[in-house]
């Protein structure tokens, strides 16, 4: 896939939480906060994704699934971690089945902290997630 940084398009995951980061992810979409103003579009298919939104800390359960989307991503690709529970587990990292932050299982490129992380500070990880896009592009056309 050939990114462009005018259009990027996101997957978002919810590994396991409270709801209240993929509240904020999906208000994102909405016309008041309009992340769609700088090209980014929401997809369902992995294959399509430039950036990967993941909230929720991560368990035994979702570890293979979520390596499994990251897999299917094509290069480049930035994986954000949004939430204080994607980003060290937050309130649920002394459970039994909870290994911790997103950083864990994939190698994180963004981490926006919050509970539940702002709208604004999503859109702000996600821009700066297009910087870092861009470099690994360029990266792998020097290649």
């Amino acid at each position: 896939m050939n990114f462009s940084k005018k259009s990027p398009w996101i997957l978002h995951y919810d590994g396991s939480s409270c709801n209240g980061c993929d509240i904020e992810v999906l208000a994102c979409l909405t016309p008041l906060y309009d992340v769609e103003r700088f090209g980014i579009i929401n997809t369902g298919n992995p294959r399509h994704a430039d950036i990967l939104l993941l909230t929720g800390s991560l368990n035994a359960q979702n570890i293979p699934v979520v390596k499994q989307i990251y897999d299917q991503m094509p290069e480049p690709k930035v994986v954000v971690a949004i939430g204080i529970c994607a980003t060290s587990g937050g309130i649920f990292a002394e459970c039994y089945n909870v290994v911790g932050g997103v950083d864990k299982v994939l190698p994180v490129d963004v981490y926006v902290p919050g509970c539940a992380a702002r709208p604004q500070a999503i859109i702000d990880g996600v821009v700066k997630a297009l910087s870092i896009l861009e470099e690994k592009q360029n990266a792998l056309k020097g290649r």
